[in-house]
């Protein structure tokens, strides 16, 4: 068994991540597996060096061990731009320019009705689809067309090992195209390559058998198994927990800077204190 646990360096590690990085290590640990840290520092707007920093030193606070050096998304942006040029090969991606001004003005028309939402937001509802890669302007997204895509995509599945939806999950192809849309794979000048892609392709390169993660991602996992079905990449196992909530029920956000582990630290509470405060 190989878990990981990839945190974003956008802001402190609060109480619900605890909870993540601590099931997955302690899931890996019980099978005498590999538990991984990944550091997923793709915004290069949002990331920053002092924020990594301390992420591993709550983590090591915790108890936590890992492997060394660790996998930063920053050094294989190459990688995941080749990976979408594959897709191109195939007529499954095309340019799009359209603003999210664009969007909300297409999506009010009275005609329109009230638009889908998906695990990426609103639906995208197809504008630029027609456009061929020979269009591609500076500046444009790279979306994948996923009424194609569903229809080249083999089998569509997965194992669900979490509290909330156990059991084999056959993956609806028609729910997949209207509730999730052409999500946006990478914008080409800038470097920006989408989780959705960037989290499958180092899975499967870091050899992740089991994807321990939130409840609130599951909605998520339909698209990432239709990327590895298209990259002919390995399935992992799924295991979505129950997120740790505020006392009005609501998640945890990086903004809460109240529930850091770093804040509980340094007011003197030990990682057996965290432990027992998200339930585990």
């Amino acid at each position: 068994m190989i878990t990981r646990f990839a945190p974003s360096p956008t802001g402190p590690l609060h109480l619900g991540h605890a909870f993540s990085a601590l099931t997955a290590w302690q899931r890996a640990k019980d099978a005498g597996g590999t538990f991984l840290l990944r550091i997923e520092d793709l915004d290069a707007d949002r990331c920053r060096a002092e924020w990594e920093a301390l992420i591993f030193e709550d983590l090591d606070w915790l108890g936590l061990d890992w492997p060394r050096p660790v996998l930063r998304q920053s050094d294989h942006v190459g990688e995941y731009e080749t990976a979408i040029a594959h897709l191109a090969e195939r007529g499954l991606v095309y340019p799009c320019s359209c603003t999210r001004t664009d969007l909300r003005a297409a999506l009010s028309a009275p005609q329109e009705g009230a638009p889908a939402v998906g695990p990426d937001g609103i639906v995208y509802p197809g504008t630029c689809r027609a456009r061929p890669m020979s269009d591609r302007r500076d500046g444009d997204a790279l979306r994948l067309n996923i009424g194609r895509a569903v229809a080249a995509a083999a089998d569509l599945s997965f194992e669900e090992t979490g509290p909330l939806h156990p059991g084999h999950h056959r993956i609806d192809r028609m729910a997949l195209v209207t509730g999730t849309g052409d999500i946006v794979l990478g914008r080409r000048l800038t470097g920006i390559v989408a989780y959705h892609l960037a989290v499958v392709w180092d899975d499967a390169r870091q050899g992740v058998t089991d994807v321990v993660r939130g409840e609130d991602l599951f909605t998520a996992t339909p698209v990432q198994v239709l990327l590895q079905a298209l990259f002919g990449l390995p399935t992992p196992r799924y295991h979505h927990h129950e997120l740790i909530r505020d006392e009005r029920g609501r998640r945890l956000a990086k903004r809460d800077d109240a529930r850091g582990i770093s804040t509980y630290r340094e007011a003197g509470l030990s990682p057996a204190d965290i432990v027992m405060k998200i339930g585990l």
